[in-house]
Parts: structure tokens; sequence; C-alpha cells
């Protein structure tokens, strides 16, 4: 099963006081239908979702900033902890955005909208 996680990327401070938290939106682990599958999402999805870029993985891609690691001084021992979401119906969902996006943009093409 596919897994989405987030690469944090380095603060972005704008010169009005704002400041940007950009993130790489990375999918792993995917096989070659839902790798087809997004090849096909719209150029703008990144933009959609706020991402700097989303990037696709057949294999298994570990960010270890998305771990939490505690560790016990007394006996050395170390804990690492990942949070994974749950994805059933991801590519479901993300297949009808993509579609109601198409329809859309067909539609205001139609009507000589831009």
């Amino acid at each position: 099963m596919a897994r989405l996680q987030i690469l944090e990327l380095p603060t972005v401070y704008q010169r009005d006081g704002v400041e940007e938290k950009p993130f790489v939106l990375v999918i792993d682990q995917v096989d070659d239908e839902m790798a087809d599958d997004i090849a096909r999402w719209p150029s703008d999805i990144s933009k959609r979702i706020g991402a700097r870029h989303v990037i696709c993985f057949t294999g298994t891609i570990d960010i270890p900033a998305n771990e939490i690691t505690l560790s016990d001084a007394a006996d050395g021992n170390v804990v690492r902890l990942r949070v994974e979401p749950d994805l059933t119906g991801f590519t479901d969902k993300v297949m009808v955005e993509v579609a109601s996006a198409e329809a859309d943009a067909i539609d205001a093409l139609r009507q000589g909208r831009r």
C-alpha cells in the first residue's frame, strides 16, 4: 500500500514578515498502476495542495525527520516512533478530484473561458 510523507523544507522568510513553511509531498511504495495514475495527475496538483512538488517512488523512501526518537539515558535504550496514516481509498478519492478538475477544465474550454 502506498504511503504519503511530508518532507519539510527550510522556512522561507518574506520581506513583509510572513514566514512560509514549504514542503514536498512524497508518495512511496506505489505499484506500477498507481505510478501511472499519478503520472496523469494535473500538472498543477502540487500548487493546489500547497506543496512545492509531488514526488513518487516505487521503493521505500524513509524521511528521518518524520520519526520521533526517544531515549532513556539510564539504560541506553532508544525507541523510534513513526506515524503512518491509513490511506485506504486514497487513490479513489484523488482520482475523483482529478476527474472533477478535468471536467471543469473541459466545461471552461467549451464555454470559451480561460
